[in-house]
């Protein structure tokens, strides 16, 4: 028996957020105790109607005063709702500090989380587990406990008024409380499947949001507004469907439950009455009975309407510890070490990774970099140049093979030491809300304002920020919305600049700008790539004709390396081929801009 409860839902979702409710036990403990005397005030309330109602019907006198039972139970009712609202208030109180914990909790683990566990997740299903679960698991499992106590003492001491009245009338009562059970049992099991396709819907819905927030300008270019409405209506439709399968399977439980009563009280008002003419009952102690079980049904009815409630809760706690118990998988190593500094080189060593296990994407990459030399990866698109950059700050891990800086595995050195030594300029860098100051600061949140204004002097934005009416305290919108693609780069490269790391990732920092843009920011990268060592993807190849070592990359392999002037004499050379062929696209888009120019020329009247 002891054995059955510990595995008990119940027992193991109480025991999963008793740390979170520690801290406040006294209070959450307070709350549950004051449910003895909510409860208990009912049986006191039915119990006083007996010699108050013996009083009237037999001896046809109501004593000193025709008022001191009806006194009574305002009284008794006035003090039972003050109970109620300190229990409330404690339960609520707790309940938001236990939520707020949870998420806590719940934010530091996602932070925690390497880059795949993000590509594998719907994101909608992350903020619902976030919103919703979190304040069911908390709030909504310790109200759920409130009521379950108070309804279950008010149950018990009703049941006890019930067999001090008659023990023979409240057999009677005890068979149709056992018949009423049995449907919630039956509801329990037959609805547990639609709540989980009901949640899994339900995240869907925020899916939907979360794309037409950031999706919204494919959304309109591709006039796909009919598509996007008819996806979400189709959610919308499975979500009907579910609650509408929820309340067939669910909604019988109340009538049943009703019926079953109106047969108990039946029963009792014919064997009462029998009880009552053999003087085996005084007309008192039946009034009193059937107070007593009247007010037991409005709690048992009570349970079966906060049954789903309580179903919801377990559900939303298994939910929520699934990521709380989810073991990252890039994570420090026992004993890592820390990374001190960067004083000889970088090498990947016979690295090969895959996305899937069944799909390679590198093969066998060796290459060295010594502190202060910039390595250029190249090659066509998919060819796995941006894996490569995303394996050394240990966003990935390698499949097989290693990378070393100074000789050391990365994976043997802690996370954070590891990508202190690194600033990353991404091509789409992701700006937050807030301010410019705010971004910058990302870099180096304790940096002064001065630190501030050389970073974005380096980053060629000093003059743009300096004709803003707030100047560093320009608010920049969601994703940096409110700045033009260049402006974001450089606000990037500034955040870059003020880490001062000495190993430099650029990720085709400047593929997505305009030529103008293009010329300032590739100014600001060559300020920022000074005396660090570099890893740059470039997809204009003249870039990148200074660095000291191009790396072509070909459908996961190294093909050629060497400085530009070496892999331009390479007869039939790979990279040679992507040069021309980029020169000749240049030459043409220039001798059609010439051409072009020379036309409006000629058109214009003498």
């Amino acid at each position: 028996m002891l054995e059955k409860l510990r595995n008990s839902p119940f027992y193991l979702n109480y025991k999963r957020m008793w740390p979170y409710v520690k801290p406040y036990w006294f209070r959450a403990l307070l709350a549950m105790w004051l449910c003895i005397p909510i409860g208990s005030l009912d049986a006191v309330i039915a119990l006083s109607l007996k010699p108050y109602m013996d009083m009237v019907l037999i001896e046809k006198s109501v004593g000193t005063s025709a008022w001191d039972a009806p006194l009574f139970i305002i009284g008794f009712t006035i003090g039972q709702g003050a109970l109620t609202y300190l229990a409330t208030y404690l339960n609520v109180w707790v309940g938001s500090h236990v939520t707020n914990d949870l998420k806590m909790s719940l934010y530091s683990k996602l932070l925690t989380f390497e880059t795949s566990f993000f590509d594998r997740q719907n994101s909608g299903d992350i903020v619902f587990r976030f919103n919703n679960d979190a304040d069911l698991a908390c709030s909504g499992l310790l109200s759920n406990l409130r009521l379950f106590l108070s309804r279950l003492f008010s149950s018990l001491s009703l049941i006890g008024v019930l067999f001090y009245n008659s023990w023979q009338l409240s057999l009677i009562a005890m068979i149709v409380l056992g018949c009423t059970f049995y449907p919630m049992t039956r509801v329990r099991n037959m609805i547990k499947t639609i709540m989980k396709q009901t949640v899994a819907s339900s995240s869907q819905t925020i899916t939907a949001y979360n794309e037409t927030f950031s999706g919204n300008r494919t959304i309109m270019a591709y006039n796909y507004q009919p598509q996007q409405k008819e996806k979400f209506s189709k959610i919308l439709a499975s979500l009907f469907r579910l609650n509408i399968k929820m309340t067939q399977r669910s909604s019988w439980l109340s009538p049943v439950m009703h019926i079953t009563a109106s047969f108990g009280i039946a029963a009792t008002i014919g064997y009462g009455s029998h009880l009552i003419l053999t003087g085996q009952l005084t007309p008192g102690g039946f009034v009193s009975f059937v107070s007593a079980l009247l007010m037991l049904y409005t709690p048992i009815k009570n349970l079966g309407n906060n049954f789903n409630s309580v179903q919801f809760s377990f559900m939303a706690i298994e939910r929520v510890f699934e990521i709380l118990d989810s073991i990252p998988v890039i994570r420090d190593k026992e004993n890592a070490t820390e990374l001190k500094s960067v004083n000889s080189d970088i090498e990947f060593r016979n690295v090969c990774f895959g996305y899937r296990p069944d799909v390679p994407v590198l093969k066998n990459i060796s290459l060295k970099a010594d502190v202060g030399q910039s390595i250029a990866l190249v090659g066509n698109s998919g060819g796995g140049k941006s894996t490569i950059v995303s394996l050394l700050p240990r966003f990935y891990d390698v499949g097989t093979g290693q990378i070393l800086i100074d000789g050391t595995d990365i994976r043997d050195v802690t996370l954070t030491s590891l990508r202190d030594k690194m600033a990353i300029v991404f091509q789409d860098n992701f700006l937050f809300a807030g301010t410019i100051r705010d971004n910058v600061r990302i870099g180096k949140p304790d940096a002064s304002d001065e630190e501030i204004w050389k970073a974005l002097d380096m980053a060629y934005l000093t003059d743009f920020v300096s004709s803003l009416a707030e100047g560093l305290d320009t608010y920049i919108g969601e994703r940096g919305i409110l700045l033009s693609g260049g402006q974001k780069q450089r606000v990037a490269i500034a955040r870059a600049f003020i880490k001062d790391a000495p190993i430099i990732i650029l990720d085709e920092a400047t593929s997505a700008l305009d030529n103008k843009s293009e010329a300032v920011v590739q100014k600001a990268i060559e300020n920022l790539m000074k005396n660090r060592t570099v890893f740059v993807i470039a997809h204009r190849l003249s870039t990148i004709r200074n660095a000291d070592r191009i790396v072509v990359i070909n459908e996961g392999e190294i093909m050629e390396t060497g400085s530009h002037e070496e892999l331009m004499n390479i007869e039939n050379g790979v990279y040679k081929a992507l040069y021309n062929a980029q020169f000749k696209s240049s030459e043409k888009k220039q001798e059609r801009k010439t051409e072009s120019d020379s036309i409006q020329i000629n058109d214009k009247p003498d």
